[in-house]
């Protein structure tokens, strides 16, 4: 087994919450404190500090891509910055061997009074390139930004777009040892967020380890081998990153669950029972476990919703009233949901509610299952198939054109 090129061991970091001192009468009595007062232990916080990182460790070898999700204030940029050596640890050990080519904020370097192709120079330098190596790559790096007419331009006079393109390509084509990336497959339109996506995932496929941070996490599933899921600075789960988002998705509802009122249905269970791999147009089985409690008012009628993760639109929603099916008055009751899966490849999650038609709310949110769709027999585009059916078929136009030739 190779050795690893990105070695994250068992890092701790603090950070301090609000000014630390605004005044010189604050500062004197504080500097005495640390001078007489007794050494703090380093995993020890003082007054307004917190953990951001808390014991995380994880190692990524040539071959593997890690993707890092969880929720806002979960520790994903400040670990991508302990890597970086934007930040130091408080505690514990990281380090990356070989060149890193770093894909976090990517336009931010640019001096705006530069022009485009002098700042291609200077953040190729920054980035450890000769001068030799980024002419050699100048027309390429011009070419995959799509701004050719306005390279010799101040970058000031650059949209959003055109500095998010120009600094997205300097980054992707510097041939790192370790590629380390924050949130820049939303850079661009959506027709070279695409193209963004397909460098990387080429990057990816070529060996280099991989370090992601993403909250697109269709991405994460399509780019990365193995996945940490993060929450308030710890790792809540490492697995694969379909194992991990499943368990995002599971604490983000659990978050919300309860809806707007009480229901007499509640959800317990839900599973899938058809065997992976799961392929687009196929068949696919689930068992939904509940109990109706028979003492409570509403709507004794579940809900299933397909959402692609992609986007977080529902592409499909159906209820057990609305396929003829009645629940019992009282007890447990199990489901068995046959679905075809007529949706384009990609990252979905099937999730299990409770909706009250009357007041157009949803009293409940039950448990939800991720499914990685991957591509089926038949290619299509789009996000769903529409089971065509086309054939030749003999018409007058094409008699006319027969008979004139």
């Amino acid at each position: 087994m190779p050795e690893p090129r990105i070695e994250f061991h068992q890092v701790w970091k603090k950070f301090r919450r609000g000014e630390l001192h605004d005044s010189l009468r604050d500062l004197i009595p504080a500097a005495a404190r640390r001078l007489l007062g007794r050494k703090r232990d380093v995993t020890e916080l003082a007054e307004a500090e917190f953990w951001a990182v808390r014991d995380v460790s994880f190692e990524v070898r040539p071959g593997e891509a890690l993707g890092v999700i969880g929720p806002n204030g979960a520790g994903k940029s400040t670990v991508l910055k302990l890597l970086t050596r934007i930040l130091a640890p408080t505690r514990g050990h990281c380090a990356i061997t070989g060149r890193a080519g770093a894909l976090i904020e990517v336009a931010a370097g640019f001096h705006q009074d530069l022009t485009g192709r002098e700042n291609v120079f200077l953040q190729g330098a920054i980035m450890g390139m000769k001068r030799a190596e980024i002419a050699r790559r100048f027309d390429e790096i011009v070419a995959f930004a799509e701004i050719e007419p306005f390279i010799d331009t101040p970058v000031k006079r650059y949209s959003n777009g055109m500095n998010a393109r120009l600094g997205f390509a300097i980054a992707a084509h510097i041939s790192p040892d370790v590629l380390v990336i924050d949130e820049v497959l939303a850079v661009g339109d959506m027709r070279f967020q695409q193209k963004a996506f397909e460098r990387i995932r080429a990057m990816c496929g070529s060996g280099i380890p991989v370090v992601l941070v993403s909250h697109q996490l269709e991405r994460v599933a399509s780019l990365c081998t193995h996945a940490l899921l993060l929450d308030r600075g710890r790792v809540a789960r490492r697995g694969t990153p379909a194992e991990c988002i499943e368990a995002y998705l599971q604490s983000e509802q659990a978050e919300g669950a309860g809806g707007d009122g009480p229901s007499p249905v509640r959800l317990e269970g839900l599973a899938l029972e058809s065997p992976p791999p799961v392929r687009a147009g196929e068949r696919v089985r689930f068992r939904i476990a509940g109990t109706v409690h028979g003492d409570q008012p509403g709507p004794r009628s579940c809900t299933v919703r397909v959402r692609a993760l992609t986007t977080g639109s529902v592409m499909f929603a159906v209820s057990t009233r609305a396929c003829g099916v009645e629940l019992p008055d009282d007890g447990p009751f199990e489901l068995e949901l046959d679905l075809q899966l007529n949706v384009a490849p990609g990252l979905y999650a099937c999730e299990t509610g409770v909706w009250d038609r009357a007041t157009q709310r949803e009293l409940l949110r039950g448990p939800s299952v991720t499914l990685q769709v991957e591509d089926g027999d038949t290619h299509f585009a789009g996000p769903v198939h529409m089971l065509p059916a086309l054939q030749l078929v003999p018409g007058p136009l094409a008699a006319a054109r027969t008979s004139g030739a």
